[in-house]
């Protein structure tokens, strides 16, 4: 098979797969770095390398569901707080094997529009990347990522874009 096909069929698999078909097999360490080092190849106006990618495994990916999970809690209104959806946060940070917060770095430099095209196209060659490996992965992007600029130490020329999760498939 050519590169042009083996390059086809790995666009034509890529999907968004959920952390309730991860395994609890982890990932290598290898391919999490192959994965985030994908991500840097993407293409960026004026070499801004506009992405900024914080890697949660362990600790810190149980703290991140915690967290994530009391931001719901403090910002619902009593009436629209829902119990399944506070459990499916949890759930599904503790399910992944890993969660990359994504954050876009405005440099001033070029367009906002053209810096979130790269850090979109980084994570289109995280997914594909993904796929290839034969690793689960999707992009979440709740409006709970908006209360995370203390964690993810984000600074005023920053905005998260949401959380890429990633987990072993059978």
């Amino acid at each position: 098979m050519n590169k042009s096909e083996i390059l086809k069929q790995i666009i034509e698999q890529r999907r968004s797969i959920f952390p309730k078909d991860y395994t609890d097999t982890e990932i290598s360490q290898e391919i999490i770095d192959e994965i985030l080092h994908s991500a840097t190849l993407a293409p960026n106006h004026k070499r801004t390398k506009p992405w900024r990618f914080k890697m949660f495994k362990g600790e810190e990916k149980a703290k991140l569901a915690v967290e994530m999970q009391e931001i719901y809690k403090s910002t619902q209104p009593g009436h629209l707080f829902l119990e399944k959806k506070y459990n499916d946060i949890a759930f599904k940070i503790n399910k992944a094997d890993v969660v990359v917060s994504i954050v876009v770095n405005f440099s001033g430099m070029v367009p906002e529009w053209e810096e979130i095209a790269a850090v979109s196209m980084a994570v289109q060659n995280m997914y594909l990347t993904c796929t290839a490996n034969e690793i689960g992965c999707y992009w979440s992007s709740p409006k709970l990522v908006d209360h995370l600029k203390k964690s993810l130490t984000i600074e005023e020329n920053q905005k998260c874009l949401g959380l890429f999760y990633m987990g072993n498939l059978e």
